[in-house]
């Protein structure tokens, strides 16, 4: 009876809270939310159902806490408010631990509080406030949290985290840290089963390493350390940076390629390169670049104003010889006596004019009311000396550069005399004059030396193969079917702890605005394009464990400068010994001049032209008046020194040759022709003007009158004339190449589709033209003015009609 007694009050009690249901029937089957356990179960206030140690399904998602409540509006959506201990189960294994948990049932939306940790897979997220739907399996929080997987951790105010695809989007104070690099932005999508991560804004990605990545619009994987970038890109290792309008690099192999507008800078080497293709190598910090690449490097030009040409006190004493020494203190001492005298002879001037001035005043006692102050007016004006900044510029079909140990460098000893050197003993070409020769032949018989081919001094470096893309294996993340009940209990403070540093790391984090890298590379531009007078280019200077860099630029190189243009087949150069070596028929201007050789070394020495080797084949032309005659000079080998960038000594050896036209100085008409040939010839050169000319053995030397100059030995055998090769400004350098060589056809083949353009070519330089082809007939002398012409005619006049 007692029994009944007790069943019968618990049914009255259960039917008068009967209005609040435990599971809602307002959903349709199989979508409620389910109590599935608890330990024990009331209802407060006629609404809300308690359950303490709770565990509710909904939809194949499980939530548990230590106590939670359950309550249903009147529009028949329900709720669940849990706290202490909150535990989320995906189907997908995905677990999120909190504090505390409000869920919207109809909308499968749940916002976690305080000490928040989302597991997925090898992917962690935690947070203080998480707002996660069960359904689409999207995650989010806006006051601050981090992602770890796959040891990359990422920190940011806001994130949004897509369970099924593995995205994860960061916005405000982003900072990625990974075993490779650190990355600084404000806005990033990362994929956390690739460590693929995408930029859509001003980024900065530190490399371990010391190098830097800047970009805008890009791709980066923290993985394997490749990055590519197509918007506003920048590349930066020590003094190095590298800039394109599209950027590749691979972090474990150390190469940086760059695409379209490219920039090279290099501010410790003084190094700048531009063109349209740009491969960088870590390991020996080489540049590899080809599609117009364009160097550029500024010297600076002094000039002094009534210098001394022949003073030597510019010279290296280290790299000279006791022969040189000897010579150089020679040259010391002759000029020191030179100035004791003009010092003696300035005295005794001043003193003459003192005695004179003295008696001037005897004479007028009223003059000293109106003296001037006394000084000497017999001191030489100070020189003045005017510095300038020029730029040269090179370009090529490829250019490299890298840097390597000076103990790996073989500087050049071409073993060069100020004083000339003593002259070898070599066989001399037999030019078969007679001593009687008759001025009224038609020419000199001299045949042309064969030329040999240039010297390669370095064989062109082989390009960089481009680095074979990674296949990265596509994984799918480990599916975590973790139990609440046997899942550890999250750890408050250490959720705290990392909160607390990632919000100071934010803080202190700093995120690039977009103006950084043109600032950057400004400054660099500045420092690389500014003459550096603070380095000698001395070998002394240099330690064996030193690092130097090198250029190599091959296949149609030009060179412009303002007092000097060049083209080669290919240029090399050190600065160890800071020597330039241009080979394969390269030819230099300057002024009115043409320089050409096999190979030609051109040595710089305190930012200055110090001296020039012209090796086999050697010619040295200088236009006169019109362009139409020429002065000429060859031999094997021509050496040239230079002081305050101009030449002070010349020397030419190895059947050796001069031709010179002589004009009058007053009407600027050509008057004669002077011949020489011997063993050498030594120039010494002051203020651009020939000073001293010696020749040595087996000289032959001749005058020419003018009417007598004829066509055959109006130029030297070898005489090449080029001047449309020569480079006219940089914009003209960088779109045109030097012409090809001309190659005549015979005589007989007239079907030749090449007759025409050699005929065309003869049009334009007849001299060139008698040259090439000897057999034609001869053009007539195009040399004389109008007035010549007419002198010309009068002569063969008298001369034949007596």
């Amino acid at each position: 009876m007692r029994f009944l007694i007790l069943l019968f009050l618990s049914i009255i009690c259960l039917a008068s809270y009967g209005q609040i249901p435990v599971t809602p029937q307002a959903q349709p089957a199989g979508n409620e939310l389910r109590l599935l356990s608890s330990s024990s179960v009331k209802a407060i206030n006629q609404k809300i159902f308690r359950a303490y140690n709770a565990l509710y399904e909904h939809k194949g998602s499980r939530l548990a806490a230590d106590s939670g409540d359950y309550y249903k509006e009147e529009d028949g959506r329900e709720y669940f408010k849990a706290k202490g201990n909150i535990i989320i189960t995906q189907p997908s294994g995905t677990v999120i631990f909190g504090d505390d948990l409000f869920y919207d049932a109809a909308a499968q939306q749940a916002t976690l509080l305080y000490n928040v940790r989302m597991i997925d897979g090898e992917t962690t997220l935690t947070t203080n406030h998480l707002t996660y739907n069960t359904g689409s399996q999207r995650g989010s929080y806006r006051n601050g949290g981090r992602i770890i997987g796959r040891q990359d951790t990422i920190t940011s105010r806001n994130a949004y985290y897509f369970e099924t695809t593995k995205d994860a989007y960061f916005r405000n104070k982003v900072v990625v840290r990974s075993p490779g690099a650190i990355i600084y932005t404000d806005s990033l999508q990362y994929n956390t089963m690739y460590r693929d991560a995408f930029f859509f804004g001003p980024t900065n990605i530190n490399g371990r390493k010391g190098e830097k990545l800047y970009t805008e619009r890009g791709k980066y994987n923290t993985a394997f350390g490749i990055a590519k970038f197509n918007k506003n890109n920048l590349y930066t290792e020590g003094s190095r940076f590298l800039k394109g309008d599209s950027l590749f690099y691979d972090r474990e192999k150390g190469i940086g390629e760059a695409f379209r507008n490219v920039v090279f800078v290099d501010t410790l080497d003084k190094f700048y390169a531009n063109g349209e293709y740009g491969k960088y190598l870590e390991a020996d910090q080489s540049i590899l670049m080809h599609t117009d690449p364009l160097i550029k490097y500024v010297v600076q030009s002094d000039s002094t104003g009534n210098a001394d040409s022949t003073a030597t006190d510019t010279i290296d004493r280290a790299n000279l010889s006791p022969k040189e020494i000897k010579q150089l203190e020679r040259d010391e001492e002759r000029l020191a006596k030179e100035k004791e005298k003009a010092e003696k002879e300035r005295l005794k001037a001043a003193e003459k004019l003192e005695k004179e001035r003295q008696k001037e005043l005897a004479k007028n006692p009223e003059l000293k009311a109106i003296e001037p102050p006394k000084q000497d007016s017999i001191l030489a004006p100070t020189a003045k000396t005017n510095t300038r900044i020029d730029t040269a510029y090179m370009t090529a079909d490829t250019i490299f550069s890298k840097v390597i140990l000076v103990r790996d460098y073989k500087p050049l000893d071409l073993n060069l005399d100020r004083s000339g050197g003593k002259l070898q003993e070599d066989t001399d070409v037999d030019y078969g004059d007679e001593e009687d020769m008759d001025l009224n032949a038609a020419g000199d018989s001299i045949q042309q030396n064969p030329q040999t081919a240039g010297e390669k001094i370095l064989q062109d470096p082989k390009k960089p193969t481009t680095p074979a893309k990674t296949v990265q294996k596509k994984t799918t993340p480990k599916v975590n079917n973790t139990n609440p009940a046997n899942t550890v209990a999250v750890d408050p403070k250490q959720i705290q702890a990392i909160s607390k540093a990632d919000s100071i790391l934010r803080r202190n984090a700093v995120i690039p605005t977009g103006n950084e890298p043109d600032s950057l590379m400004k400054k660099a531009m500045n420092s690389a394009l500014k003459a550096d007078t603070t380095v000698k280019d001395s070998t002394v200077m240099f330690s064996d464990t030193a690092r130097i860099r090198i250029v190599n630029a091959y296949n149609n190189v030009r060179v412009f400068k303002s007092d000097l243009q060049a083209v080669a087949d290919s240029v090399y150069y050190g600065m160890v010994d800071s020597m330039f070596r241009f080979m394969g028929k390269p030819m230099i201007w300057s002024d009115g001049s043409q320089i050409s050789a096999d190979t030609i070394f051109m040595q710089i020495k305190n930012n200055k032209m110090d001296n020039a080797l012209l090796k086999e084949n050697a010619f040295m032309v200088n236009a006169v008046l019109d362009t139409v005659k020429f002065n000429q000079l060859k031999g094997r080998k021509i050496v040239a020194f230079f002081a305050n960038n101009n030449i002070e000594r010349l020397f030419v050896t190895g059947n050796a040759e001069a031709l010179v036209f002589n004009a009058d100085d007053k009407t600027k008409i050509i008057k004669e022709m002077f011949h020489d040939r011997c063993s050498r010839i030594k120039i010494r050169m002051v203020d651009r003007k020939i000073n001293d000319y010696v020749s040595e053995r087996k000289v032959d030397q001749k005058l020419y009158p003018f009417k007598l100059v004829t066509q055959e030995n109006e130029v030297l055998p070898g005489f090449i004339w080029k001047p449309q090769d020569r480079p006219k400004s940089v914009e003209d350098m960088m779109n045109r190449k030097r012409s090809k060589e001309t190659v005549v056809p015979d005589q007989n083949d007239k079907d030749d589709p090449e007759q025409n353009s050699s005929d065309q070519n003869s049009k334009e330089n007849p001299i060139q033209k008698s040259i090439e082809n000897p057999t034609q007939k001869k053009v007539e002398n195009p040399v004389q003015t109008k007035k010549e012409v007419e002198n010309l005619e009068e002569e063969q006049n008298s001369s034949t009609n007596p």
